[in-house]
């Protein structure tokens, strides 16, 4: 996955850039008080995104991109049955 979109899931769940250390940058999650180290390569393979995510307790950027987006439709009930 690309950096930004990781970097973005981090903020968007509560996580603060710490520092900037020499080859990665420091995130933490204030609430938990953990901290992870993100590499500071355009692409991020999906196991390291996870890691991290792990690491700081938020959500896989999969888990709630995809299942809270196709979540919310369903339960309207207004659209046709599959």
């Amino acid at each position: 996955m690309k950096r930004r979109d990781l970097v973005r899931h981090m903020v968007d769940h509560g996580c603060e850039l710490v520092r900037e250390g020499g080859n990665h940058s420091w995130w933490g999650n204030a609430v938990i008080k953990q901290r992870s180290a993100v590499p500071r390569h355009r692409e991020i393979p999906d196991f390291l995104a996870k890691k991290i995510c792990r690491d700081l307790g938020i959500p896989s950027p999969g888990e709630t991109d995809e299942e809270g987006e196709s979540g919310t439709g369903s339960d309207g009930g207004s659209g046709p049955a599959e």
